[in-house]
């Protein structure tokens, strides 16, 4: 039987002609209908971002492209506002993905998630028996365990908020290494690591690699040989002890961007000022989006403060 399963983010007058022209462009794609045409990950009508991020994520695992499927779920994972069907989707189709690539941990961790929010679910028989083997011997340990994760009135544990702050850099020249900062809040103390995901330009998968955490500051550095023009994507995960994520700034659907200018220091043309602008207040919190212009580096710096 197959393992498949059935699919059930200086004042005005000091600014250049070119960014001028760049920052006209970016307010009126935000004010205007036509904004929806650039922002990444938005919903069809009808169809929440969650739903719609759930659905790419299936239909990435039937395409048996495993790691972008992962990490489209748990851009929907840390997304807010998600239904309990949807995060049980979620975790359902995460632990798919990790009983293919054979990382147990994560996979018992998905499987715990399914549990906890709904704690009579069991696969349909159609379903592989890989799958509804991992689901049932993992269930038989949550419940020999004692629930963890529920309380005594069998509902999920409610736990305090994390936060992370993070600003992106502005623009950078191209062959640097990018070294990223940021502060996280976590009076639980869940957060056992941090990881960085980038990728050259605006397509294609996103490459993992460990970040590093200590005493509420998170550090991690986009490397050299991924700092080409015109741009580089990325974004930061907080993750719990199973290697789940808990949150995240930016994701895969809408990662934080960085300008990466040519051998001259200029950018090849003013509209790509659009997304990235967009894609930068996207992953801020009630941010606040401001350009300036350095005479002596003629470099523009996008900011957004928490």
């Amino acid at each position: 039987m197959s393992d498949r399963p059935g699919r059930a983010g200086t004042p005005r007058s000091r600014l250049g002609p070119r960014l001028a022209l760049a920052a006209a462009c970016h307010l009126a794609v935000i004010g205007g209908p036509a904004g929806a045409a650039f922002a990444q990950g938005t919903a069809p009508p009808g169809k929440s971002p969650t739903t719609t991020l759930i659905q790419r994520g299936s239909a990435l695992f039937d395409d048996q492209a495993y790691e972008e499927s992962i990490q489209t779920l748990s851009a929907a994972l840390v997304r807010p506002g998600a239904t309990e069907v949807e995060k049980i989707e979620i975790y359902r189709l995460l632990a798919y993905n990790f009983i293919i690539l054979k990382r147990a941990d994560e996979a018992d961790a998905s499987v715990r998630g399914v549990l906890v929010l709904n704690e009579g679910f069991t696969l349909p028989p159609t379903e592989s028996p890989r799958f509804r083997d991992f689901f049932a011997a993992t269930r038989k340990k949550w419940l020999d365990e004692g629930k963890p994760g529920k309380s005594a009135s069998a509902a999920p544990v409610v736990e305090k908020p994390i936060k992370m702050a993070h600003t992106s850099p502005a623009e950078v020249p191209a062959g640097v290494a990018i070294k990223l900062t940021g502060t996280l809040e976590d009076p639980d103390a869940r957060v056992r690591a941090v990881q960085l995901s980038y990728r050259t330009g605006a397509k294609g998968k996103f490459v993992t690699v460990p970040g590093s955490y200590t005493l509420g500051e998170l550090r991690a550095t986009l490397p050299a040989a991924a700092v080409k023009p015109p741009l580089v994507e990325y974004y930061l995960s907080a993750l719990d002890k199973s290697g789940l994520p808990l949150l995240s700034r930016g994701d895969a659907a809408m990662p934080l961007r960085i300008v990466v200018a040519r051998e001259n220091g200029a950018l090849t043309s003013p509209f790509l000022w659009v997304p990235v602008g967009l894609a930068v207040i996207g992953g801020a919190a009630a941010g606040v989006f401001f350009l300036t212009k350095s005479r002596a580096q003629s470099m523009v710096t996008i900011g957004v403060h928490e």
